[in-house]
């Protein structure tokens, strides 16, 4: 719970003072189940479904992406931790919470914007 809290208040103080970037990717996102909970990202973090993480081909670990569902205009921010092999269909692998609140769990995938906007260090 204690890293939960801390990693969301790292994401918001980032943020707050988040840098925009020009480049913005489009593509079709998909989600981790909930059953990858308490494994290891590529990173070395342990995953957790409700937390605002994401998986990316080439987005340095740490980065902060801006993730937008173009279907319904919902927005989250979320921090790349883990690795999509390149031979994957999707821009992006979402986490099961940020899923929930991007509003496509029944649907599985959905169309996205990201916009990197800024990078964190990441803390094993």
């Amino acid at each position: 719970m204690l890293k939960k809290l801390l990693l969301t208040t790292t994401t918001l103080l980032t943020l707050l003072s988040f840098k925009s970037s020009d480049k913005i990717y489009t593509g079709t996102a998909s989600y981790y189940g909930q059953h990858w909970t308490g494994r290891l990202t590529s990173s070395g973090e342990k995953f957790y479904s409700d937390s605002l993480t994401a998986a990316h081909k080439y987005f340095k670990f740490g980065t902060i992406v801006k993730v937008t569902n173009t279907s319904n205009d919902s927005v989250r921010y979320v921090k790349i931790n883990d690795r999509l092999p390149k031979s994957s269909k999707f821009v992006i692998d979402l986490s099961y919470g940020t899923a929930k609140e991007l509003n496509f769990i029944r649907k599985g995938i959905t169309k996205v914007t990201l916009e990197p906007v800024d990078t964190v260090p990441i803390k094993k």
